[in-house]
C-alpha cells in the first residue's frame, strides 16, 4: 500500500466557486467604481451639508472598521464565500459527498476494465514466453545442424543453419526486451489494481460514515452560529468538515485520473503488439519508458521505483501463476483517509 499524506486543502480561488467569486468580485469593483463616479457630484453636494457630511463620515468609518478589524473582515469574507458557493452549486456539482460517490462508481468501473487488461496482458506474456522458448530450442537445433554440416564438409548448409540461428537470436533479443517491458506493465497494473481495491474499500467505508456525520453537522449548522464562531475567533465546524471532504475528494480524483491515464497508455501499448507477426510499436515502448522515468506516482507512491527495479533485476523472477492478494485492513493499518479528519 502507498503511504498516505493529507493533501493541503485548496484555497477559495482554486475551487469551482473561486471562479464565480472572481467574476462577481470583478463585477462589484467595476460596478462600484462606475456608481461612485456617477454619484460623485451628489456626494460633493451632500458633503457641503454638515448633517449629511457626518453621515458620510460615519459610513466611511464603518467601512474602515470592517477592513481593519480581522474578525469583521473574516465574517464578511465568509459570507461572501458562502454566497458564491451557493450560486456555484446551482450549476456545478460541488457537494463533496456526491463527488466521492461518483468516484466510487468510477473506481468500480475502472477495476473491471483493469482486471480485463491484466488478464489480456498475462495471456500475451504466456504466448511471448513460449515464443522465446521455441526460438531458443530452434537456435540450439540450428547450431547442432550447422555443427554436423561442418563436420561433413557441407559448408553451404553450415552457413544457412548458422544464419538461421543468428536471425532467431536477434529476434529473441528484441522479444526478451519486449517481455521485460510487459513485465513492468504487468507489475504496475497488478499493484495499481491492489491499491485501487484498497482505496475503493476505504472510500466506501468513509462515505457511509462521513455522510451521516455530514448530515448531523448540516442539521445543527446555522448562519448565525457560524457568524458567532467567526466573530469569537473559532473555526466554523461545517466549513472545516467541507475542507476535509474536499481534500479527500481531490486526493481520490488525482489517483483515479492517474489510474485511467495508465490504463489508456497500457491499452495503446498492447494494441501496438502483434506477436503472430513479431511486430510491436516503438511508440508504445517509448511511452512506457517515459512513464518509468517520470516523477512519483500518486497511486503507487514509493512502490513505483521498487516495481521498475524488480522488473529490471535478473534476480527477481515473475511468476504469472502467483495469485494476487490484497492485505487486510488490519495489515495495512486501518483506513487511509482517517488522517484527513484528524485535528
Amino acid at each position: 500500500m502507498t503511504d498516505m499524506q493529507p493533501m493541503k486543502p485548496k484555497n477559495f480561488w482554486e475551487r469551482p466557486e473561486g471562479i464565480t467569486g472572481g467574476l462577481f468580485m470583478a463585477a462589484i469593483v467595476l460596478g462600484g467604481g462606475y456608481l461612485l463616479y456617477q454619484a460623485l457630484p451628489t456626494l460633493i453636494t451632500l458633503a457641503s451639508n454638515t448633517l449629511y457630511l457626518a453621515g458620510l463620515l460615519a459610513a466611511l468609518a464603518a467601512v474602515i472598521y470592517m477592513v481593519l478589524d480581522p474578525k469583521m473582515r473574516n465574517l464578511v469574507w465568509y459570507i461572501y464565500k458562502s454566497i458564491m458557493r451557493s450560486i456555484t452549486g446551482v450549476f456545478v456539482q460541488i457537494d463533496p459527498i456526491g463527488i466521492l460517490k461518483s468516484y466510487i462508481e468510477d473506481l468500480k468501473d475502472n477495476l473491471g476494465k483493469m482486471n480485463s487488461q491484466i488478464s489480456n496482458l498475462k495471456g500475451q506474456m504466456y504466448k511471448l514466453g513460449e515464443m522465446i522458448k521455441q526460438n531458443n530450442a530452434n537456435i540450439k537445433n540450428n547450431l547442432n545442424l550447422a555443427g554436423k554440416a561442418k563436420e561433413t564438409g557441407k559448408d553451404a548448409l553450415m552457413v544457412l543453419q548458422a544464419r538461421k540461428a543468428g536471425r532467431l537470436q536477434d529476434s529473441n533479443v528484441k522479444l526478451e526486451d519486449l517481455y521485460k517491458r510487459m513485465e513492468v506493465l504487468y507489475r504496475v497494473l497488478t499493484k495499481m489494481y491492489e491499491n485501487s481495491e484498497i482505496m475503493l474499500e476505504d472510500l466506501s467505508d468513509q462515505v457511509v460514515v462521513k455522510e451521516q456525520e455530514y448530515k448531523a453537522i448540516k442539521a445543527s449548522h446555522s448562519a448565525m452560529r457560524s457568524a458567532m464562531n467567526i466573530l469569537s475567533g473559532n473555526s466554523d465546524k461545517k466549513y472545516m468538515y467541507d475542507m476535509a471532504l474536499e481534500a479527500m475528494a481531490d486526493d481520490v480524483g488525482q489517483k483515479v485520473g492517474e489510474m485511467e491515464r495508465f490504463m489508456d497508455m497500457s491499452k495503446n501499448f498492447m494494441d501496438g503488439i502483434d506477436l503472430q507477426n513479431g511486430v510491436f510499436e516503438e511508440e508504445g515502448l517509448a511511452m512506457l519508458d517515459k512513464w518509468e522515468k517520470d516523477g512519483v506516482s500518486f497511486l503507487l507512491g514509493g512502490d513505483k521505483g521498487k516495481i521498475v527495479a524488480k522488473a529490471s533485476s535478473a534476480a527477481e523472477t515473475l511468476d504469472l501463476n502467483t495469485p494476487q492478494t490484497t492485505p487486510s485492513k488490519a495489515e495495512r493499518g486501518g483506513n487511509q483517509y482517517d488522517t484527513f479528519f484528524e485535528g
